[in-house]
């Protein structure tokens, strides 16, 4: 069953009440606000980051000490400069992280 953001499923996961979907085990994870790499295991549940730290989980995936990072967000750029179609520049960013953009129509008439 697909389940949206913020549903009862992941507020109950987040709390530790159910178990997450799946568990990404020994990760390094990035904390943007302090900086910091911390060795955690990540809760995800209906797609999107629930919590951290040991839990149950209906499956796991031990990671082997990758970087786990929320997305990032490009913060000022020229989507028309890239000359790409839309889904193309998707394509090329997504794998390296970017998940948002704020994009200046500077040339757009």
């Amino acid at each position: 069953m697909s389940r949206r953001r913020g549903t009862p499923h992941v507020l109950a996961v987040a709390r530790g009440d159910e178990p997450a979907d799946l568990l990404l085990t020994g990760g390094r994870v990035f904390v943007p606000g302090t900086r910091e790499w911390l060795d955690r295991d990540l809760a995800i549940a209906d797609g999107v980051v629930a919590g951290w730290g040991p839990r149950e989980a209906r499956e796991a995936v031990d990671v082997g000490g990758a970087a786990l990072t929320p997305g990032f967000i490009d913060a000022h750029m020229h989507l028309e400069s890239t000359k790409l179609w839309v889904d193309e520049f998707v394509a090329a960013v997504l794998p390296h992280g970017t998940t948002a953009v704020a994009a200046d129509p500077h040339e757009i008439a």
